[in-house]
């Protein structure tokens, strides 16, 4: 019963866009990588990396002049980079900050299959990007997670106890508890963040759909509802 459970919850958890939302493709005069839809940014980075299981992964970053904290940003279901590209921009700008999005395993252009433990070496592979590459700090980092990406966003949190904060946007409190009212937590669930959360150390944030759209949509114009809006407002 608990692995068939299991396989459901995991099941339910999973949804990347089919087919994906973009394209890789190298720009001839200076061999950077970009996505096919969108023009290249100065400031906006395509990137390939290896997680610790060997599976690449892709990603952007967003470069601010001014930016003082990284967030990294676990995207929820149903949703790829190339769908969050301009949100991740405008969110870079309207808060003077650095961010990097990547897609888990099976996302997008990333390689491998979606499963709970694969995102947890998806974000820890972003995560060591940040620090060896763009010289992020962990007190500078910001980890925000939403929907199912609280489950990586949680579970990195955890381990790292001075982050500057996390932010969960309609986090989940574990895979099962989706489906059934349980009170308890058993073997085979997935994401158990219930259980996670008082590890965290650093300040954290939890928002629900509707109160990030009204904010935000009051500074970042309508590219905000229009992203927003591929994932539901409830």
């Amino acid at each position: 019963m608990g692995g068939v459970t299991s396989s459901m919850a995991a099941k339910l958890a999973f949804f990347p866009p089919n087919p994906p939302s973009y394209k890789l493709v190298k720009e001839e005069a200076t061999g950077l990588l970009l996505m096919d839809l969108f023009p290249h940014r100065e400031n906006v980075e395509v990137l390939k990396f290896p997680n610790r299981r060997g599976t690449e992964i892709v990603a952007m970053y967003v470069r601010h002049p001014m930016a003082k904290s990284t967030i990294l940003y676990s995207h929820g279901n149903a949703a790829d980079i190339g769908q969050m590209y301009e949100l991740f921009v405008e969110l870079s700008i309207h808060l003077r900050v650095n961010l990097m999005g990547y897609d888990y395993s099976g996302y997008g252009q990333s390689l491998g299959k979606p499963s709970e433990h694969n995102t947890y070496a998806d974000i820890e592979a972003a995560y060591k990007y940040l620090e060896e590459n763009y010289g992020a700090k962990q007190e500078d980092i910001i980890l925000y997670g939403q929907s199912v990406g609280s489950g990586p966003t949680l579970d990195l949190a955890a381990r790292l106890p001075r982050l500057r904060a996390v932010v969960l946007h309609s986090p989940i409190l574990s895979g099962l508890r989706v489906m059934y009212p349980v009170k308890r937590t058993y073997w085979f669930d997935i994401y158990k963040n219930i259980d996670k959360i008082p590890l965290v150390k650093c300040p954290v944030l939890v928002i629900h759909m509707r109160l990030l759209i009204a904010l935000m949509a009051s500074s970042c114009g309508s590219c905000v509802n229009k992203n927003m809006n591929l994932y539901g407002s409830n």
